[in-house]
C-alpha cells in the first residue's frame, strides 16, 4: 500500500521560503516519477514540479521557474520542494504525487498515488 505524507507547509510573508517535503512507502520509490501539484481555493489543481526516477530530469511550471526546485532522495524516499521567493499567488494546499513510472510528467493522469496535501499561506 503507497503512502505519501508531505510536511512543511506554514505562512509565510511575501519574498520568504519554505521547504516542503514527502515521504513516501509501499513499493520501489526510485522506480517511480515525483511530483508536487497545487490548488488554490475556487481554481483547478494545477502541476507545479516533477522530477524523474533517478532524479536526473525535471521539469517545472513556468510560474515558479526560477523560484522553485524540485529534488529527491531516493535512499530515504523522500521528495522535497524548496520555495523561495514566494508570491501570495504561490497559495494553495500542495499536493506530492506519485507517478505511474520512472518517466516524468506534468499531467495529472500521469500519477497514481496522492498525499493528503500540506497547506502553503503566503501573504502580501
Amino acid at each position: 500500500q503507497v503512502r505519501l505524507v508531505e510536511s512543511g507547509g506554514g505562512l509565510v510573508q511575501a519574498g520568504g521560503s519554505l521547504r516542503l517535503s514527502c515521504a513516501a512507502s509501499g513499493r520501489t520509490f526510485s522506480s517511480y516519477a515525483m511530483g508536487w501539484f497545487r490548488q488554490a481555493p475556487g481554481k483547478e489543481r494545477e502541476f507545479v514540479a516533477t522530477i524523474s526516477g533517478s532524479g536526473r530530469s525535471t521539469l517545472y511550471a513556468d510560474s515558479v521557474k526560477g523560484r522553485f526546485t524540485i529534488s529527491r532522495d531516493n535512499a530515504k524516499n523522500t521528495v522535497s520542494l524548496q520555495m523561495n521567493s514566494l508570491e501570495p499567488e504561490d497559495t494553495a494546499l500542495y499536493y506530492c504525487a506519485q507517478g505511474i513510472s520512472m518517466v516524468y510528467s506534468g499531467a495529472a493522469r500521469s500519477y497514481e498515488y496522492w498525499g493528503q496535501g500540506t497547506q502553503v499561506t503566503v501573504s502580501s
